[in-house]
């Protein structure tokens, strides 16, 4: 018989209380739990172990952890042609943590496609408080002094953790995608956690993983749950990203 029920947590629960992933229900899909906070410890186990926080404005704390999950591995990523000439110009380049305040705010933004946004005000000041916490990080697009797009997400251990992109020039989200995978390639992380998938992330080569094998994955890439820091401190040319 299929769960119909969700668990509730209260702020004062320990941040294991989450019941196991098979719990999550199948309509919606992958819904686990509802309440408690988005304390720094409670995100971080969450995130450990394959387990999301997404819910609109209005609505109780929500916790996610859809079957499969929809990843990104080293290699995945598919360069258009048009984007591989785009970024032989060298008109842009790339920054890691100069702007994660306006990143995610940029993120929260309204935008035609969308109605609402799930980076309510709360969220920012949680994933703000992980960025000064060094888990949580920005990859930035610049044109000269014009923040064109970029992501945000968490980096624990050898995995990261994608929460959400935007562009305000064409394909500026795809070079900071890009850009995070080739710090994949070069042996920084293993996965990127797309959460949800979209024809727009398939269409870049992500894949769907079940999620029992995504949790054991992260068992692994996870131990120690450790932040990431060793990141660029000079910008990079998108040219750079072609190597």
């Amino acid at each position: 018989m299929s769960n119909t029920r969700i668990t509730w947590l209260q702020p004062s629960d320990p941040s294991d209380a989450f019941p196991p992933l098979e719990m999550a229900l199948s309509e919606p899909e992958g819904l686990l739990a509802a309440g408690g906070d988005l304390g720094t410890e409670r995100l971080l186990y969450a995130y450990r172990h394959g387990i999301f926080p997404w819910y609109d404005e209005g609505q109780p704390l929500l916790w996610w952890s859809p079957d499969p999950r929809c990843v990104m591995r080293a290699d995945d990523l598919h360069i258009p042609r048009r984007l591989r000439r785009e970024l032989r110009k060298g008109t842009a380049e790339v920054r890691f943590n100069t702007a994660f305040n306006e990143v995610i705010r940029a993120c929260a933004a309204p935008r035609r496609s969308l109605q609402g946004t799930w980076i309510t005000p709360q969220m920012i000041r949680a994933y703000e408080r992980l960025y000064e916490q060094g888990w949580a990080h920005s990859i930035e697009i610049w044109q000269g002094d014009e923040l064109a797009g970029g992501l945000y997400g968490l980096a624990i251990g050898r995995a990261f953790f994608g929460e959400s992109m935007f562009s305000r020039r064409p394909n500026a989200s795809k070079i900071a995608l890009l850009a995070l995978t080739q710090r994949m390639r070069r042996g920084d992380f293993e996965l990127l956690d797309c959460q949800v998938a979209s024809q727009h992330l398939l269409d870049l080569g992500a894949t769907m993983m079940p999620r029992a094998q995504f949790a054991s994955v992260l068992d692994r890439l996870c131990d120690p749950p450790k932040a990431f820091e060793n990141w660029p401190t000079d910008p990079i040319s998108t040219i750079g990203l072609l190597e």
